[in-house]
């Protein structure tokens, strides 16, 4: 089979690599799209080496079909999914767990489904499972054009809580209104502390800068807030004010999904199965969609990454891999 293969110099290459056959209770999905996620940026670096085990080919989410089961019975061949991944995705054939396979939602394209697994599955575990997010509170979501960003309005909205979000330009906060944002916060020229604080404070954050924005955070939480961290574009290190913590009796929790266990408590089976109960009717009712930005043949990965690596993206960049 042919995949992308990072090389030392962090080039991304259209290469044949070893078959791959499903084993216990895998799957093995004949790839239609790879989502592109930030951590593949990051791999692709050198920077985030995969889980043990995994992949060294890169990708976190694909759609496809069904092309040979292991001993799972759940599954059968010629089925149309997607599935969540610790790797492997920038293929033509990619072996899944089976609790981490997702059914086709009714009335999304095979190939627009490759934009869900990774955003649904971080969005519904951090917002909805960690945070405790509810109808009638405020939730902040940093990045609000991101491919993650994009789904937290979608998932807050339809949940029946109230969303802020902070957006760099003016078509990016243009879009988070449309999908439903209450609040929309232009990072560059707007305090995003005080805007929040005249809402009454935000009751969950969704935070994908980290250190940078520490601080402003836990500024911006409401009495019971809750931060939760689930990336470091702002940096790794800041200093937290306790005091601050204390008086709100706020918490900070910081996540991350590609690391988790396959089964289990808090396992990347679990959370699929919450978004297969929770998120998908949303989706097939259109209360939530993807939000696709663009998509490149598979070949043409390098120049995917340098997109999504600009920002001058709104919602996710898929890699085609076959019709």
């Amino acid at each position: 089979m042919h995949a992308i293969v990072a090389g030392p110099d962090g080039r991304l290459s259209w290469q044949e690599v070893p078959d791959i056959a499903p084993t216990g209770d895998e799957l093995l999905i004949k790839v239609a799209a790879a989502g592109i996620n930030r951590a593949d940026l990051l791999q692709a670096a050198g920077n985030y080496p995969p889980p043990p085990g995994a992949s060294e080919i890169l990708g976190l989410e694909v759609s496809g079909t069904v092309a040979a089961v292991g001993k799972t019975t759940e599954w059968s061949v010629g089925q149309q999914v997607c599935a969540l991944l610790a790797g492997g995705g920038y293929a033509e054939y990619v072996a899944v767990p089976a609790g981490q396979v997702m059914p086709l939602p009714a009335s999304v394209p095979l190939h627009e489904a490759a934009g869900l697994p990774e955003v649904a599955c971080t969005v519904w575990s951090n917002v909805v499972m960690t945070a405790g997010l509810t109808a009638g509170q405020l939730m902040l979501v940093h990045g609000g054009a991101s491919g993650v960003g994009t789904h937290a309005i979608q998932v807050g909205r339809a949940i029946g809580s109230r969303v802020a979000v902070t957006a760099g330009s003016a078509h990016k906060l243009d879009l988070c209104a449309e999908l439903g944002a209450d609040v929309t916060i232009n990072y560059r020229d707007e305090d995003f502390v005080a805007r929040v604080k005249a809402e009454g404070g935000a009751d969950v954050i969704l935070d994908i800068i980290g250190a940078a924005y520490l601080d402003r955070n836990i500024d911006a939480l409401g009495h019971d807030g809750r931060l939760v961290i689930i990336g470091m574009q702002g940096g790794v290190k800041a200093e937290l004010n306790i005091g601050k913590l204390l008086g709100k009796r706020a918490g900070v929790i910081a996540t991350a999904l590609r690391a988790r266990p396959v089964s289990g408590r808090g396992s990347k089976s679990e959370i699929v199965a919450e978004v297969v109960a929770n998120v998908w009717p949303l989706v097939e009712s259109g209360q939530v969609r993807p939000i696709i930005g663009a998509e490149y043949p598979v070949q043409e990965a390098g120049a995917a990454h340098e997109l999504l690596q600009s920002g001058d993206v709104s919602g996710k960049v898929l890699l085609r891999v076959s019709d």
